[in-house]
């Protein structure tokens, strides 16, 4: 049987749109003081057409944080999977999130700020993928680090992730690159390994 679902077909861009707009929202002022007309507004469409692709509100929160998990999860095995050698893999891993940090900041701030309020399963289902993708930086770096025990890997790479992540929540007025190269640095030094073939750090 057809699907009658016409207003998706008619603009694809729309869901994409939305998610964008509550990952805005979500990590300027946090999700529960968010509307869905102020979700609607802010994608460009009325609050009743979101429901043309959600069922409620929550649905609207547990699709931004997939879409942000399906992000670094989906690239991290790539690296992982692809990369010459474990420094390669570990330098590429840092970009990448920093990546994130900085083109797609308000997603990853939505996912820190509001992943504690998904549903049971959700966050479960969530923080389990989140487990993974830490584990594909601990798989990587265990060869540069043959001193470190597991727990000190997963507290190394912790702090690692936590130095990119430090800049969600704060605006520095530094330009991407420069900023790239700071925390790439700063990541590495977290980490104890020097990052492979990285251009050198400008300004002073």
């Amino acid at each position: 049987m057809p699907s009658t679902d016409t207003g998706r077909r008619r603009d694809p861009d729309r869901r994409a749109r939305i998610l964008d707009a509550a990952a805005e929202l979500a990590a300027r002022r946090g999700f529960h003081s968010v509307g869905m007309a102020e979700i609607g507004a802010h994608a460009g469409i009325v609050g009743t057409g979101i429901y043309r692709h959600f069922d409620s509100k929550m649905a609207v929160l547990v699709a931004v944080l997939d879409q942000g998990m399906d992000r670094i999860a989906t690239r991290a095995a790539e690296i992982v999977s692809s990369a010459p050698d474990d420094r390669s893999a570990l330098t590429a891993l840092v970009r990448d999130h920093i990546d994130v940090a900085i083109t797609e900041r308000s997603m990853l701030a939505a996912y820190h700020r509001e992943v504690h309020n998904l549903p049971e399963d959700d966050r479960r289902r969530l923080r389990r993928r989140q487990r993974h993708y830490i584990e594909d930086w601990v798989h990587v770096l265990a060869p540069l680090r043959p001193d470190l025990s597991d727990p000190e890997l997963r507290v190394t790479v912790h702090a690692a992730v936590g130095a990119v992540q430090s800049t969600l929540f704060f605006r520095s007025g530094l330009p991407d690159d420069r900023l790239t190269a700071l925390l790439v640095a700063l990541a590495h030094r977290c980490v104890g390994v020097d990052p492979a073939s990285e251009p050198p750090m400008t300004g002073p």
